[in-house]
């Protein structure tokens, strides 16, 4: 797997996901951060942004997914965005995405957040 990396970090979103219905009801916002593993050599090489993954149409499906379908768990939200990331560029040999909701509260805890962090690498 290549070393190389695209880097989208700390996206703000603002969804309506969470196992309450105060969470649905209002929303709340969703940091996400996307890490794209791929060889980004032939881009570097020769400037052609055909040859890599243009990180704006990322950004946009990832917004989609946020903002879009209210789910229970965060885990749903980032399985959803690393799959679109893997069936909608080939070139991607594994997806990391974090997917954070900040100031949880948890009885009379108040957490700086809560996240979920996966990575999924393209089957051979």
């Amino acid at each position: 797997m290549s070393e190389d990396r695209i880097l989208l970090s700390e996206m703000v979103f603002h969804g309506h996901h969470g196992t309450l219905r105060a969470e649905h009801e209002l929303g709340q916002p969703f940091v996400v951060s996307v890490e794209l593993r791929l060889d980004l050599r032939p881009a570097g090489t020769s400037d052609d942004l055909t040859k890599t993954v243009d990180y704006g149409e990322v950004h946009n499906m990832t917004r989609e997914i946020v903002e879009g379908e209210p789910v229970q768990l965060i885990e749903t939200v980032a399985e959803r965005i690393a799959a679109g990331v893997l069936d909608g560029h080939p070139a991607v040999e594994a997806v990391k995405v974090r997917v954070a909701k900040p100031h949880v509260r948890l009885g009379d805890t108040v957490l700086a957040g809560s996240a979920v962090e996966i990575l999924r690498r393209r089957e051979a």
